[in-house]
C-alpha cells in the first residue's frame, strides 16, 4: 500500500494530465457526430493495424511449418504425376499393378545434419528403411541436385553431397545435347566443373547445365546449374565451371527419388558387359 502511494504521489500530475486527457476525448466524440466518427474510424484502423501485425509475427514463426508442408505436398504430387504419366503411357494393366507404368517414386525428407567446407562432406536426412529409401537413390532440392543415398539406418538416411570429391553425375548443357562428366574439386561449395564437353561444340555463359538421365539414380532434367565460365585443356575437350543451382549452405527440404526400373535396368546391362 505504502508503494502505491509512493507511485501516486511521484506521478500525480502525470495521472491527472491522462485522465483529463482521457475525459476530454470522451466529451469531444459524444457530443459531436463528426468526431465521433473520426474517433470510430480511427480506432478501427489502429485495430486493424495491430492484427496484420499480429498475424504477420505468426506467419513467420510458422514459416519452417509451412515450409515442411509445402515440401511434402510437392513429393506427393511429383509422385502422383510420375503415376499419371505411366497411365497414359499404358492402355491395359493389372488391377494388381499398383503404380501402373511409373518409374519414380518421390519421399519429402528433412536434412538434420550436413557439412559443406571438407573435401567429402555428406549430409543426413530423417528418413530411412521403414520409410522406403534405400542405398544409390538420388537426392533432390525442388528441382536441384543434392546427392545420392550411401547408408541407411531404420528411421536415417546418409547422402554423399554433390561437394564429395568422390561425386561423379552424367550431366549435359542443355542448349545442345552434349553431356561429360559433373565433378567437384573440393574448395568452392557453388562451383563444379563439366568436363568432356568437344571443343566444337557452341554455347555461353549461363547455358544451363542438367542430369542426363543415363545412370539409374537421377531422372533426366535435374537442374544442376548454369556454365559461368570455360577453357579449353590440352586435349580437344572443354573444362567448363558450373555455378550451382543448390545452396547447400541452406539446405533443408529435400525430396529422395526411387527408380522403380532400376534393377532392371541393370540386370540388363550386366549381361553385356
Amino acid at each position: 500500500m505504502r508503494n502505491l502511494l509512493n507511485f501516486l504521489s511521484k506521478y500525480n500530475n502525470l495521472l491527472v494530465f491522462i485522465l483529463l486527457q482521457i475525459i476530454a476525448i470522451y466529451l469531444l466524440s459524444t457530443a459531436n457526430d463528426y468526431h465521433n466518427t473520426q474517433m470510430v474510424k480511427g480506432i478501427r484502423a489502429m485495430t486493424i493495424g495491430i492484427e496484420k501485425k499480429v498475424s504477420n509475427a505468426r506467419t513467420y514463426f510458422h514459416l519452417h511449418e509451412i515450409s515442411r508442408i509445402m515440401a511434402a505436398e510437392n513429393s506427393s504430387l511429383r509422385t502422383r504425376l510420375e503415376r499419371l504419366s505411366g497411365e497414359t503411357e499404358k492402355l491395359f494393366f493389372s488391377v494388381t499393378d499398383t503404380v501402373y507404368n511409373q518409374q519414380y517414386t518421390f519421399t519429402h525428407a528433412e536434412v538434420i545434419n550436413n557439412s559443406v567446407n571438407r573435401q567429402k562432406n555428406f549430409l543426413t536426412i530423417d528418413r530411412g528403411r521403414q520409410q522406403g529409401i534405400s542405398p544409390d537413390m538420388a537426392v533432390i532440392a525442388g528441382d536441384n541436385i543434392v546427392g545420392i543415398i550411401v547408408g541407411c539406418s531404420d528411421n536415417y538416411s546418409v547422402a554423399m553431397s554433390l561437394l564429395n570429391l568422390d561425386f561423379r553425375v552424367s550431366a549435359r548443357l542443355k542448349s545442345t545435347g552434349y553431356f561429360g562428366s559433373m565433378t567437384w574439386e573440393g574448395s568452392d561449395p557453388s562451383h563444379a566443373v563439366l568436363s568432356e564437353i568437344p571443343q566444337h561444340v557452341t554455347f555461353g555463359i549461363g547455358d544451363t547445365v542438367e542430369t542426363t538421365g543415363y545412370s539409374t539414380i537421377f531422372p533426366e532434367g535435374i537442374i544442376i546449374g548454369t556454365v559461368s565460365g570455360f577453357e579449353k585443356t590440352g586435349g580437344d575437350f572443354y573444362r567448363i565451371g558450373v555455378s550451382l543451382s543448390t545452396d547447400f549452405r541452406r539446405l533443408r527440404h529435400v525430396t529422395v527419388v526411387g527408380n522403380l526400373r532400376k534393377e532392371e535396368q541393370l540386370e540388363l546391362e550386366n549381361q553385356y558387359q
